[in-house]
């Protein structure tokens, strides 16, 4: 491993500022995708929970809960592709 960090410290050395920084980016995402996929305690109790409950009942579909709601996939695609009307906070 500690060949690879040598090697890779090599690399950004011969990059420019505009090449650097999409490589940070990309490192930033990276790490934190890698530490969004560690479970807290009580993440980990819910998905225990979740299978026990599966084991026992039928899951329910996408489209019905969104049903529930009087939306349709389609409304949930669009919505996904929508900014969110919140407005930012400022401190201060």
């Amino acid at each position: 491993m500690a060949a690879d960090v040598q090697h890779a410290h090599h690399l950004l050395d011969q990059l420019g500022p505009g090449p650097l920084a999409a490589v940070v980016h990309l490192l930033e995402t990276i790490v934190s995708l890698e530490d969004r996929d560690a479970l807290s305690d009580a993440e980990r109790k819910a998905v225990s929970e979740a299978d026990e409950w599966l084991k026992h009942n039928q899951p329910i579909p996408h489209e019905e809960v969104l049903a529930e709601f009087g939306l349709t996939m389609a409304d949930w695609d669009k919505m996904g592709h929508e900014p969110s009307e919140e407005t930012p906070r400022h401190n201060g």
